[in-house]
């Protein structure tokens, strides 16, 4: 599975928007901004959603490295998955998490930041990955 790294939103936009990946890697540094009502502190808007939703690319987080930040970190990256998962099951595009111990602690995370059952079902098939490949 080839993995490339978030960075700015023009470069996410341009990523999602190509075929050549199958999933884009949200880095734990992203996820601690602040969230702000007016406009997310994620390097990720609709429209490219939307575009990775059409284009098949999933959008991946790494659940190693939100394990290793502190407490008040924690708290910013799950409120900015709570943003993420909303607006991916507006453009129904697939969430994956890599380096999950297992299958069950996925599904339990994702329903309790209130993701639906096909969100869950969908986020769960490619959990397995140890390691992945950033090009």
């Amino acid at each position: 599975m080839e993995i490339k790294e978030a960075k700015n939103l023009d470069f996410n936009l341009k990523i999602l928007q190509s075929n050549k990946i199958q999933a884009l890697l949200i880095p734990a540094s992203q996820l601690t901004k602040p969230f702000k009502l007016k406009k997310s502190q994620l390097e990720l808007d609709i429209p490219s959603v939307k575009s990775a939703s059409k284009n098949k690319v999933s959008i991946a987080i790494d659940l190693n490295e939100i394990s290793q930040l502190d407490k008040k970190q924690k708290a910013l990256v799950l409120s900015n998955l709570i943003y993420l998962i909303k607006i991916c099951r507006k453009t129904n595009t697939n969430l994956s998490f890599i380096n999950a111990k297992d299958k069950k602690d996925v599904q339990a995370l994702l329903t309790s930041l209130g993701a639906s059952s096909q969100q869950t079902a969908l986020s769960t098939k490619p959990f397995y990955l140890k390691q992945y490949l950033l090009l």
